[in-house]
């Protein structure tokens, strides 16, 4: 599991296609709240349902997948955290075109994304309504996969060796600041398209020197390969690029009229997270349970990369940090890598997160 989709997202013809599932969702809030339902009234329903001892819906988009991101979703499922607040999860599968568009057009009420990817919407013409709140993990977890004997153990070692990339501006941006940072030439980097799936067998046929890739994924595949390995992480190299990958976020119109429903789900995927981050094999094993296709042998090794990161060094699970937040995203604006510049601090509430 590279980042494919990363740069698949920033390309503009999806930021239009995103608009334009927004616009078209528009209409249908619009017809929505002529027949009355305002978001005092749906708050109200939200009460009554709750007084009812009903459980409140909500749809939960994945961005992949299911995957050791999940995890603290599954066993807050399975151990019946999500009921005891009162909710009921509809997990839906990721579209192709990643989860994004389906949350900010409200086709689901919450979901799995990432902060480069709410930078797209932030950037564009038109922005969708949605907002991170809560952080699954706390730092960056992706970085430079490469072979051991290849010797890249920080960017400048890139120069002289093939970059497997998809060639679009915030990926070489990157690229290119932290190569160039280390005092070699980005010039260097022989850039070559990405066209596999599994990163490490790129690596074992030779398509490739280096490839960006998820820690927890990739270097838990090469392990079990036995395949010799380097990796580097992107968080390591520069705090600009320590940006919050992946978090939780819910469309703003469905946060408005349903605050406590909200804050009842990040409740519960809370206590599922803090469990994952103690009990990392219990946990892979209810990852494993709900979904039986995933590869038990290859989630345990990645959830003992994963578990630790879920909390790290923040005070609570969820917490994100605004200047973290904002730095990354005005180094966007600062490289002008954005349709249009934003607010550096935007994209994100902790609202919800008790």
């Amino acid at each position: 599991m590279g980042r494919k989709r990363f740069a698949a997202t920033l390309i503009a013809c999806a930021l239009a296609a995103l608009c334009c599932l927004w616009g078209c969702a528009q209409t249908s809030s619009s017809a929505a709240s002529s027949d009355g339902a305002s978001a005092d009234s749906a708050s109200s329903s939200e009460s009554a349902a709750a007084d009812a001892g009903e459980l409140a819906k909500v749809s939960f988009v994945l961005d992949y997948a299911p995957n050791v991101n999940h995890t603290g979703l599954y066993v807050a499922q399975e151990k019946g955290w999500f009921a005891e607040e009162g909710v009921e999860v509809e997990f839906v599968p990721a579209p192709a075109d990643g989860s994004d568009a389906l949350i900010g057009s409200g086709g689901a009420n919450m979901g799995m994304t990432y902060q480069d990817y709410i930078a797209n919407s932030l950037g564009s013409a038109t922005p969708m309504p949605y907002t991170a709140v809560a952080a699954v993990v706390q730092h960056n977890t992706s970085g430079i996969l490469s072979r051991e004997k290849d010797g890249i153990t920080k960017p400048a070692q890139m120069a002289g060796h093939r970059y497997a990339t998809w060639n679009l501006p915030v990926e070489l941006a990157t690229i290119k600041k932290l190569v160039e940072d280390g005092g070699a030439s980005f010039d260097d980097v022989e850039l070559v398209p990405y066209e596999v799936d599994d990163d490490v067998m790129g690596l074992q046929a030779d398509l490739y020197d280096c490839v960006w890739v998820y820690e927890w994924w990739a270097v838990a595949n090469a392990k079990l390969q036995g395949y010799p390995v380097n990796y580097f992480a992107f968080g390591d190299m520069d705090t600009i690029f320590d940006f919050y990958t992946p978090v939780i976020a819910v469309n703003d119109d469905f946060a408005k009229a349903n605050p406590d429903t909200v804050r009842a789900f990040l409740r519960a995927a809370k206590r599922g997270y803090e469990f994952a981050a103690e009990n990392p094999q219990e946990s892979g094993e209810i990852l494993c349970a709900a979904v039986p296709e995933l590869d038990p042998a290859l989630i345990q090794e990645a959830q003992s990369i994963l578990s630790p990161q879920y909390i790290a060094d923040a005070p609570s699970w969820g917490v994100i940090d605004e200047a973290r937040w904002s730095a990354f995203y005005q180094w966007i604006n600062d490289e002008g890598l954005s349709e249009n510049p934003f607010d550096a601090a935007s994209g994100f509430t902790m609202e919800y997160l008790e």
